[in-house]
């Protein structure tokens, strides 16, 4: 064991003394590489993020318990999936954010920047108002020449129709969708979302607004049908309404017109109406419980949503570590440059 560290040792010191003459070739790469990378990586913008966190209140029906003693035994995940009423289950949030009909909607969203000076829809930021380095400039503006891209005619003002997009509406929707990132906890059912921007405010915007837009999914989902329901019952209620006020008021015309009337003919003709009022009634009354009782439905199935953690403006940049990236550019051409200097000097 001593001889082998020995040799690990005469090995070390035979090639410091080997590189020992080539250190002022260190002293000229090294800060040379530092300088071009730092240099380099100032030219690249900086960026925020804001994360926000909510849990949707689940809606497994009267699975919920046996779902929560499966959830003991590993098997909350297939179980939950089983039990559960929704077919959009929180895992798919991540795709539902990164679809495009949900990108549209958030292209609408009104920003203003930190110092003020940008305010318009997120459509027109992403397009008119993002900075890139240099050489993505210039490789811009080469394509340009031999490409022309046609002006874009949407200003952001209403909704998008994904239908028929330009390839620069569909760029534009690749780099919205680029700057969210949805993350769910299988065991706890927590959304996390985090968004990235160039601007802390907008960043932190536009968090916010797409948190709203999934609560907003989620709620609409959830209570589609208890909607539809609640139209349906609204329009029957309105009819039978309005068909027992017709009645009503064929039956009082009828009794003031024939007060003094003792004949039979009139009186059951009087007593057909009121049956036929009655009737009208009954209908209307069954029809307001039912639109009653279906509103009640639409309030059990829209969800509540905890928000754990709120969209806040972020103080410090996200990135880029350009610092680290210089060292760790001048760390990588240490060990290159030794091992060309071995190899030619061998």
């Amino acid at each position: 064991m001593e001889e082998v560290k020995n040799n690990k040792q005469l090995d070390f010191t035979a090639l410091v003394k080997k590189l020992w003459p080539h250190r002022k070739t260190y002293y000229k790469v090294l800060p040379a590489t530092l300088v071009a990378t730092y240099l380099l990586m100032v030219c690249i913008p900086r960026f925020y993020r804001c994360s926000v966190s909510l849990a949707p209140e689940a809606n497994s029906g009267s699975g919920g318990t046996l779902s929560s003693i499966a959830s003991q035994f590993g098997l909350g995940d297939a179980f939950g999936k089983m039990s559960s009423s929704d077919a959009i289950s929180a895992e798919i949030y991540p795709d539902v954010l990164a679809s495009q009909n949900f990108i549209a909607q958030l292209m609408t969203t009104e920003i203003t920047t930190k110092d003020a000076d940008v305010k318009c829809n997120y459509y027109t930021y992403l397009r008119d108002k993002q900075k890139a380095a240099w050489w993505n400039v210039l490789l811009v503006k080469v394509m340009e020449l031999f490409k022309p891209t046609p002006p874009d005619s949407y200003n952001g003002k209403e909704t998008l129709s994904v239908f028929n997009l330009t390839k620069r509406q569909k760029d534009i929707f690749d780099l919205a969708k680029s700057n969210i990132k949805c993350v769910v906890d299988k065991k706890t059912d927590v959304v996390s979302i985090t968004f990235t921007d160039q601007d802390p405010r907008v960043c932190a915007i536009m968090a916010d607004a797409t948190c709203q837009k999934l609560q907003e999914f989620i709620i609409d989902y959830r209570t589609n049908k208890a909607r539809i329901d609640c139209e349906y019952y609204e329009k029957l209620c309105k009819n039978s309404e309005k068909e027992y006020q017709e009645a009503l008021r064929a039956y009082a015309e009828y009794s003031d017109a024939h007060t003094s009337t003792i004949m039979t003919t009139y009186q059951a003709k009087q007593e057909s109406l009121e049956n036929e009022m009655q009737a009208k009634y009954n209908v209307y009354t069954a029809m307001n419980t039912q639109r009653q009782s279906a509103y009640a439905k639409l309030q059990e199935a829209t969800p509540a949503f905890t928000v754990i953690e709120s969209a806040s403006m972020p103080v410090k940049p996200a990135g880029p570590k350009r610092m680290m990236v210089s060292i760790a550019m001048m760390m990588l051409s240490f060990f290159v440059l030794s091992g060309w200097l071995l190899v030619k000097k061998s």
